[in-house]
């Protein structure tokens, strides 16, 4: 696969909306303006998702204005012995755009706030700020969370990926590698993340979709021999013959990657899985823990989710040569098809 890397800076998006350099870059050089974008106002979906993750547990966070809808969600997973989780959605009737959210990630707060679900983002001197409190999150009962991501400076996966129809478009950021501090109180257990060990990721996107897609995404993050290292893999949305959005992360550099491959079993989502590279640089096995199944069908918006959390285990290979092996590291990998 040919890997355009993007680095002057510019806009976006022509006058007429389109993409001006379809590729991927390691930070936002090229600047989103919602006002740019030649779609209706329904059709333009723009939201923050965070994922933060503790060898025992994990929590999730997403902001979204999807133009006809709006979906708000939390989620708690508990692995271990018995693994389970809850996932509450609050959904909103034609957003578009009252929401503000933020044209790019490294400024502006990210907010909702209604009577049951108050909850923020926001980025400020090198940290990510989360702040949540849900509610009757389950069972009558109030989810609070205040989580830091600690960002220094370093490479991410920017990517611009155009679709054949008109106006539509994907822009997104991923984030990985973002140590993590703070904590989670749910059901009078207090879940608490330490920054030696736990990390959170962002999945920040804004774009205009076409109507009926699949993608796969996988994600994690750990330490390996004192080094931060990560990885972002996926496919399957829009056209992406300028570049994927394969990289991996080591102290902060991004590494690019060509194709890689979800093997995900005909039996079922919940046996051994096999990752593998078209350049051979990522190869892995992953055995799951917990299947996020989330099924939602109201006529014209439909969603069939699975994201699956397991543990990743093989090896990676850097630009340079070197091999990077890891063991049994809790991370998550997903097949979603939306249509909405």
């Amino acid at each position: 696969m040919r890997n355009r890397e993007i680095t002057a800076p510019g806009l976006l998006l022509t006058e007429k909306g389109a993409l001006r350099a379809p590729g991927w870059s390691r930070s936002q050089v090229q600047e989103y303006r919602r006002s740019m974008i030649g779609a209706p106002k329904f059709r333009i979906k723009e939201w923050d998702y965070y994922l933060v993750v503790n060898d025992g547990f994990a929590a999730a966070f997403t902001i979204s204005d999807d133009g006809y809808i709006g979906l708000q969600s939390v989620s708690l997973l508990i692995f271990g012995e018995h693994p389970r989780e809850h996932t509450e959605t609050v959904l909103n009737a034609f957003p578009m755009g009252r929401l503000r959210l933020p044209e790019n990630s490294s400024s502006g707060v990210t907010a909702y706030s209604d009577r049951r679900l108050q909850m923020s983002f926001e980025p400020k001197d090198g940290k990510r700020y989360l702040k949540c409190r849900f509610e009757n999150f389950s069972q009558g009962k109030t989810l609070d969370a205040e989580i830091v991501l600690h960002q220094p400076p370093a490479d991410t996966m920017v990517i611009a990926t155009p679709w054949p129809k008109k106006h539509a478009f994907y822009y997104n950021q991923k984030i990985n590698c973002m140590r993590a501090e703070g904590r989670i109180v749910f059901d009078n257990k207090t879940y608490e993340f330490d920054p030696a060990t736990d990390f959170g990721t962002l999945d920040w996107g804004r774009g205009v979709w076409t109507y009926d897609n699949t993608w796969y995404w996988g994600s994690g993050n750990t330490v390996v021999d004192g080094h931060t290292f990560g990885w972002n893999i996926g496919y399957g949305f829009g056209d992406t013959s300028a570049a994927s959005e394969n990289v991996l992360f080591f102290d902060g550099k991004a590494h690019k990657l060509d194709d890689v491959t979800f093997g995900i079993p005909e039996s079922g989502y919940m046996d051994d899985w096999r990752f593998s590279s078209s350049d051979g640089r990522f190869e892995m096995t992953f055995k799951p823990v917990l299947d996020r199944a989330a099924r939602m069908d109201f006529l014209v918006v439909a969603s069939d989710q699975h994201q699956v959390f397991g543990r990743m285990s093989g090896r990676a290979i850097l630009d340079d040569g070197a091999e990077v092996r890891i063991s049994d590291v809790l991370c998550f990998a997903e097949k979603v098809r939306n249509k909405y």
